[in-house]
């Protein structure tokens, strides 16, 4: 037998190549994730069937959280959907990003009116005339806050990370900051002219409540590519104007104090469906195991039971009711899931969290990568910036800001601006604008969780270490 035949000499060589150390031959790389940001609007963090609620019922949402890292102690870096949005998509504090309110200028329809007047006590009706809805839509609210915009898009956004790492992206529901093609999106719904009722998110504010079929057909393009996604998917839900389907109407009729109450109940059931629509067509596309989503609310609410609009102490307050969300993070296979419930986590830790799957370490970001216990474990506060509605000083955005916050896994300290919030603020109308007290306050979050004593004067050792611990975040650059 003639060993040197070429074709015994080749034959050999792939035997020898194929037996060779595993560990020297290149690994297949790993695929990226594809990845969806479910971000709900107004919705108080208890308001899901597995936070306990006894009515509302989110079967869609308790699935994720069970398939999830869930935390159930989780904030949001401001109680108002402007800035914390542009936080969940910078990574970033307000006092850093530059939107620190949702308009820009004085829209009089606020507690701004209270600002330019210096909080009377008593303002006659007639003396301080509201500027019309239309100036929410003029061209003086949009070039003011394209001065914010200017600010704003100085900051590197999550979706410039991923398009250097080969993402498309697409925009819908709410978003503040002028049109998908700003936010550097590769595709989306809002186009953000002010010319055409271009606010926070026009066209894109018609997602979940006319369908998903927008972000069904991004999805089908990029696969067709062959190239990975990132889906923003911030309904207009459960927020205003409440007027869910009549089935889910009448299923909550029943059992609510109020046709109020029943009507934001039911849109609470309503996300949850569309949630469902969502996860449901990711496991028709066989998409679900290589998908990061990342579920979280914009702000608090608490429902009125008088009328159709949040309560005290919830939206644009920093109450828990205002500033506490649950948080998840869904990845099969790679991500355990777990019920958390008492672990500090933040919005400022979605961007750092899903950088850690780009393997992009070297951002300065105050948020922490959550899925390294060791930095979450070693967390000892987290902060939130309370803001007013307005921005009315452009060119010094974080002049605005009403309340710092400062929280542990047992005390809450929330400290006042004395320029703005200069009394206690006893009338409930105030309290919708988030205006409370001008006294310092401190909770005993584990004793007392609806906020109700007062313990400043009695732990002036914690005030002064959570204050200190403020003064070093609270940074601003303008």
């Amino acid at each position: 037998m003639n060993l040197n035949h070429p074709l015994l000499v080749s034959v050999w060589v792939f035997i020898f190549c194929s037996c060779s150390n595993p560990s020297q031959q290149k690994p297949a790389e790993k695929k990226q994730p594809n990845i969806i940001f479910i971000l709900s609007d107004d919705q108080a963090w208890g308001d899901y069937s597995f936070m306990g609620h006894p009515h509302i019922k989110t079967p869609n949402i308790d699935q994720l959280a069970k398939e999830s890292a869930t935390y159930t102690r989780g904030y949001v870096t401001s109680p108002l959907c402007g800035p914390s949005l542009a936080s969940i998509i910078t990574g970033k504090y307000a006092f850093q990003h530059s939107q620190t309110g949702n308009d820009a200028g004085n829209s009089n329809r606020d507690g701004s009116r209270w600002i330019k007047n210096g909080y009377q006590k008593v303002q006659p009706k007639k003396s301080i005339k509201k500027k019309p809805v239309n100036y929410l839509y003029s061209k003086e609210r949009n070039d003011l806050f394209n001065m914010i915009k200017e600010k704003f898009y100085k900051n590197k956004l999550l979706t410039d990370y991923l398009k250097r790492k080969g993402y498309r992206s697409f925009q819908s529901g709410k978003w503040w900051l002028g049109s998908w093609e700003e936010g550097k999106f590769d595709d989306g719904m809002t186009h953000g002219d002010y010319k055409r009722k271009g606010r926070h998110g026009d066209e894109g504010l018609k997602i979940g409540r006319e369908g998903l079929d927008p972000i069904f057909n991004f999805i089908d393009q990029t696969q067709k590519d062959n190239v990975p996604f990132f889906v923003w998917y911030a309904p207009f839900l459960p927020h205003t104007p409440h007027n869910p389907p009549d089935a889910l109407l009448d299923k909550y009729i029943k059992v609510a104090p109020n046709e109020s109450v029943a009507k934001y109940w039911a849109m609470c059931g309503w996300l949850d469906q569309t949630v469902g629509d969502l996860t449901n067509y990711l496991k028709e596309k066989s998409l679900d195991e290589n998908t990061l989503v990342v579920y979280t609310t914009d702000n608090g609410w608490i429902q009125s039971k008088k009328h159709n609009r949040y309560a005290p102490r919830s939206k644009r307050a920093p109450h828990e009711g205002g500033i506490r969300t649950p948080i998840m993070f869904k990845h099969p296979g790679v991500i355990k899931p777990e019920m958390n419930r008492s672990t500090l986590v933040s919005n400022i830790d979605l961007v750092p969290t899903v950088l850690s799957f780009l393997n992009v370490t070297d951002e300065k970001l105050p948020g922490i990568n959550v899925l390294d216990k060791e930095k979450l474990n070693e967390r000892e506060t987290l902060f939130i910036e309370c803001y007013n509605h307005d921005i009315l000083n452009v060119e010094k955005p974080t002049e605005t800001v009403l309340y710092k916050v400062a929280l542990s896994q047992k005390w809450k300290l929330m400290m006042p601006n004395s320029d703005l919030v200069i009394r206690d603020f006893i009338d409930p109308q105030a309290n919708y604008y988030g205006f409370y007290s001008n006294q310092i306050q401190l909770f005993d979050l584990e004793q007392d969780p609806e906020e109700k004593i007062n313990l400043a004067e009695k732990h002036p050792e914690i005030v002064a270490k959570m204050s200190r611990q403020i003064e070093e975040w609270w940074q601003p650059l303008d």
